[in-house]
């Protein structure tokens, strides 16, 4: 810390009121908070190559009127230097609220949405005059740096979960991975590690950090960053409205065929969570770092999701990413986080269920303002699963009426719990004796959740003594 005094006396020609150590992140660097008149930010580093590369892009952004820190001293070895001191709010800390719930406020959108837009900024208007040559550790996307990324997941994370695979058929891949995003280079600046942790917010305002290991590449690639980082946990709506925020920006740089552009940014979306993966294996597992664990099961789920739609260029690799994915201690987490929906039919006369999960109950829908099949005799040995009770309340129509409604509600909410990652939902129909049409709405209700949704469904007509359990597909 003597430098960064030293520094700091050449800087304002007197002495920092207090040095004070900031968290560390991902790299070897670390960085300090010198309080006095005025605060500022030191950091030293363990490359000199590294600190140069910022510190060139620092003064380059500048002046391209970009929102960066500004480089104020240097030491003569580049091994330590000053910066502008944006405070302490990170883009990730302003939109925790929206991260634990899945439910972002209009001012979390609103930062979202100026941060995703300044990025073609930086890609076209940093790239201007940019000298590529000084980018560490490497000058542009090429081959060589995507086989690098691919190799640090499979020997960081992919061979420490312990899971089989075939490694040439795997390179094969990878080599195909390979072609497929070297088919959209660009002279752009490719930030590399564009997410929220390494955006500042300042006076309501999106500012730039941590972008040393930025280089010559394409523009999909900082997408993918911004919108799959792991514990952003950015709902699926809310990634598509932020990808049509970015298109809207960088169309005034370059014309853009939308639905080429969401098919290759699939791509890499792909790539960057494998590489992710690989960082998070060498950092939690190796380096034994508890953040960087606790990000695994979040880009797990990301990975999940992206398999749902095939990637037939990559046969085996998607064989093998399934693989990984349904591991126990993936699956097992996941089946934690995941929603659990409990429909039951009941008898009002006997009592409205009790929610065993803990949560207080969920929708009671009465269903006794529906045609009762029950008041003629013929259908009183019968249940709602039985065909002539269904035929009965079907050309009767009223029940379907009756389940529309409620399908409306029923369906909004599932939705929300799932984007939101709540586990239980419960849903009860009641009818007079919990015979004919309180059955016939539950098992419905429980068929048409399962099908829609693909969330696991506990179905239960509890006058019948009738269980059933829907599994996800």
């Amino acid at each position: 810390m003597n430098i960064l005094a030293d520094l700091y006396r050449r800087l304002t020609g007197s002495e920092p009121e207090r040095i004070e150590e900031l968290p560390s992140s991902g790299s070897n660097r670390r960085y300090y908070r010198l309080h006095g008149n005025p605060s500022v930010i030191g950091v030293t580093g363990t490359s000199r190559e590294e600190n140069e590369a910022f510190i060139y892009m620092a003064r380059h952004f500048a002046g391209r009127n970009l929102p960066v820190p500004e480089v104020l001293a240097v030491s003569d070895d580049m091994m330590s230097y000053l910066q502008t001191d944006l405070g302490d709010r990170l883009l990730f800390q302003e939109i925790e609220k929206g991260r634990k719930t899945r439910s972002f406020s209009t001012e979390e959108k609103d930062l979202l949405v100026k941060t995703i837009r300044l990025l073609p900024d930086v890609q076209f208007n940093g790239a201007v005059g940019l000298d590529f040559s000084v980018c560490y550790p490497s000058s542009q996307f090429d081959v060589r740096s995507i086989m690098w990324d691919l190799n640090y997941f499979k020997y960081c994370f992919l061979k420490a979960t312990g899971l089989e695979f075939q490694e040439d058929r795997l390179e094969d891949d990878f080599q195909k991975m390979a072609d497929v995003l070297m088919r959209s280079q660009s002279g752009t600046f490719m930030y590399r590690d564009f997410q929220s942790r390494n955006v500042m917010i300042k006076d309501g305002q999106p500012w730039l950090i941590d972008f040393q290991g930025g280089r010559k590449g394409p523009f999909y690639y900082d997408v993918a960053s911004f919108l799959w980082q792991a514990k952003a946990n950015f709902p699926t709506n809310l990634r598509n409205e932020l990808i049509k925020e970015y298109i809207d920006s960088l169309r005034r740089y370059q014309p853009i065929d939308e639905e080429y552009f969401r098919e290759q940014l699939r791509h890499f979306v792909l790539f960057r969570t494998l590489q992710v993966l690989g960082a998070y294996g060498f950092r939690g597992y190796f380096e034994k770092k508890p953040h960087f664990m606790q990000s695994v099961p979040f880009a797990v789920e990301n990975l999940r999701q992206l398999l749902d739609k095939p990637y037939p260029e990559y046969p085996y690799l998607t064989e093998v990413l399934r693989k990984l994915v349904n591991l126990k201690q993936f699956s097992t987490d996941l089946e934690s986080r995941r929603l659990t929906v409990r429909v039951m039919s009941f008898a009002f006369k006997k009592g409205i269920p009790n929610d065993t999960s803990g949560n207080g109950g969920g929708y009671v829908f009465d269903c006794r303002a529906v045609n009762n099949p029950g008041k003629y005799d013929r259908y009183k040995p019968f249940t709602g699963l039985d065909e002539q009770v269904i035929k009965f309340l079907e050309d009767d129509g009223e029940i379907l009426t009756f389940l529309e409604h409620c399908y409306a509600l029923t369906d909004a909410s599932v939705a929300r719990y799932m984007e939101r990652g709540f586990t239980n939902l419960m849903i009860c129909y009641g009818c007079t004796g919990g015979q004919h049409r309180s059955v016939y709405c539950a098992q419905h209700t429980a068929e048409h959740l399962h099908k829609k949704f693909n969330v696991k469904v506990e179905l239960v007509h509890r006058e019948q003594n009738i269980e059933q359990t829907f599994l996800p597909r």
